[in-house]
């Protein structure tokens, strides 16, 4: 029998659920034990039931005192907080020695305790989720693969897309919230800097959902993708610095990136400008946001579009409806309408949609492989977006605690010794990706 092996995770919302059942799984086969600690201990209760070695704890994360003492009786913790609030459970695990696992990106902060990390002699392992996670961990084992045999890259075209299956797709939007409502308003806001034909390539945000590129995923058809902020500091991570074509994108329907650019056009994520929305209506407010904007003409022409019309409809967004939530930003008010519109209802299911697209150059011809995954989940509940931020976390949790990860310092998943044991797993669950 294995020795007996402590679990932590922080943070018990939308992207828990699938990441709890698994560990609630592994610690049961065990005899290991898992603690779950969140702001909401009715959430948590629920999510680990009665399963065997678990503990619901009530927890703000701004308590040292009690957070320190959790991590303390841990061997691995998974922070799945907001990116803010990672840095004090890093240092409480560094100072612990103890291993870390996050889905978020590297923080500047983090990144600065790489040196003590390593010294440390424990694994704390970041981008450890879908986008980013199981897109890394995927496109460097085709990498490296491909430089194995002897090809060099030519061109490198990432796609990822959190979306509505078509089955529970029934509003002109053709998207429901599945990750946190407030990325989607603010999505491409820095614009997208990425390679193109061996040249540095900018687009700003006011053309970013106009660009019309699409792409075609087998059993799903045509989608639509916008240029992701930063593709360029990908090159030297990916270690592809001959490449001429690199680019990383989010995947929409393309209706969505139709409607999206309106939005956009209309200044309606705008954050600086304040409305006071006492007793005003959306339709006032959206009247009002128009003139102060100079958009008014711009509007009635976009209007004349019967998808855009019909999109702003099922918005809410000609309504009556009283808005009543104090001074708000136009973007305030958007996402307040999303998250009233684009619910994901308990039987509805959500879809993801990763594929990778690479050219290279191998004996003295071009080659290339599209490399795809789809996966749709159960409910509203375990999506497939849960699963698959949620899986790859919990199978490298389970791998540390086993000693079967034996890297020490920071890391993100792209080196054999991490991405080929997760990838392995992942399929076990499901999560496999098609090759042609």
């Amino acid at each position: 029998m294995s020795q007996k092996k402590h679990l932590l995770v922080f943070g018990a919302g939308k992207s828990a659920t699938v990441l709890i059942d698994y560990l609630k799984k592994a610690v049961s086969e065990r005899g290991w034990t898992l603690t779950v600690a969140d702001g909401d201990l009715l959430t948590v209760q629920q999510k680990l039931g009665n399963a065997p070695g678990t503990h619901a704890v009530l927890l703000n994360i701004l308590d040292a005192e009690k957070r320190s003492t959790l991590i303390q009786q841990a061997d691995v913790v998974i922070s799945l907080m907001p990116p803010s609030l990672h840095l004090p459970i890093a240092e409480d695990c560094l100072a612990q020695g103890k291993h870390l696992l996050t889905a978020s990106y590297v923080d500047p902060h983090i990144k600065a305790m790489a040196t003590a990390i390593k010294e440390k002699a424990v694994l704390f392992l970041c981008e450890m989720g879908l986008d980013p996670g199981i897109d890394h961990m995927s496109a460097m084992q085709l990498i490296h693969r491909i430089k194995a045999a002897g090809g060099q890259i030519e061109s490198f075209f990432s796609h990822c897309g959190g979306l509505v299956a078509p089955e529970s797709d029934d509003n002109p939007w053709h998207y429901k919230i599945s990750w946190n409502p407030r990325n989607v308003v603010l999505a491409g806001k820095a614009g997208a800097v990425y390679r193109e034909n061996g040249l540095e390539k900018k687009i700003s945000y006011d053309y970013l959902f106009e660009q019309g590129t699409t792409v075609y995923v087998t059993t799903v058809g045509t989608l639509a993708y916008y240029a992701n902020r930063d593709s360029l500091s990908y090159i030297d991570l990916y270690d592809l610095p001959e490449t001429k074509n690199f680019l990383r994108t989010t995947l929409r329907y393309p209706d969505f990136c139709k409607g999206w650019a309106a939005i956009v056009r209309l200044q309606l994520t705008d954050e600086t400008r304040l409305y006071d929305t006492t007793g005003l209506s959306v339709k006032d407010f959206l009247k009002q946001h128009l003139q102060q904007a100079r958009l008014q003409e711009t509007f009635d022409k976009l209007m004349t579009d019967q998808l855009i019309n019909d999109q702003f409809a099922f918005l809410g967004l000609f309504t009556d409806t009283v808005i009543d939530r104090g001074n708000c930003t136009a973007a305030d008010i958007l996402q307040w309408r999303m998250e009233q519109s684009w619910v994901l209802e308990p039987e509805d299911k959500d879809m993801i949609v990763m594929l990778h697209e690479i050219v290279y150059s191998l004996n003295g011809a071009l080659h290339e492989i599209k490399s795809s995954l789809v996966v749709k989940g159960e409910d509203h509940l375990r999506t497939a977006m849960a699963k698959t931020v949620g899986l790859p976390l919990a199978i490298a949790a389970v791998l540390m605690a086993e000693g079967k990860l034996t890297e020490t310092g920071l890391h993100i998943p792209i080196i054999p010794s991490i991405y080929e044991p997760v990838l392995s797993m992942l399929q076990e669950e499901g999560i496999v990706f098609n090759e042609s």
